[in-house]
């Protein structure tokens, strides 16, 4: 059973810098891929990317591209989503999300809040 424990949410001004953490603890030989996803309220929730576990290859939705990062530390088995130069229509709750033994999601993260606001 894989579990995801996220952190790295709050309250910034447009412009700033954000670093939010995902870190699986399980069967982690069994992911294929993680991915961030998020909610601003109101409205449905929006893929934000996602990294293929084996190969690190990164893919993003055109709404953060450019702006945001996804990574893994491989040392710390944890994946990363730097958001940069971020906008009020960032906010938004961001749930990590994994495949285990496949490619749909289904395990995901409790979910942090980032709030974007001057």
């Amino acid at each position: 059973q894989v579990q995801l424990v996220e952190s790295g949410g709050g309250l910034v001004q447009p412009g700033d810098s954000l670093r939010l953490s995902c870190a699986p603890s399980g069967l982690t030989d069994k992911l294929y891929t993680m991915a961030w996803f998020r909610q601003a309220p109101g409205k449905e929730r929006e893929y934000v990317g996602r990294i293929t576990w084996s190969s690190a290859n990164t893919y993003y939705a055109d709404s953060v591209k450019g702006r945001f990062t996804i990574s893994r530390d491989n040392a710390k088995n944890t994946v990363y989503l730097q958001m940069n130069r971020l906008k009020p229509e960032d906010t938004a709750i961001y749930y990590c999300a994994a495949g285990v033994g496949g490619w749909d999601y289904n395990v995901w993260g409790q979910g942090t809040q980032v709030t974007v606001s001057s």
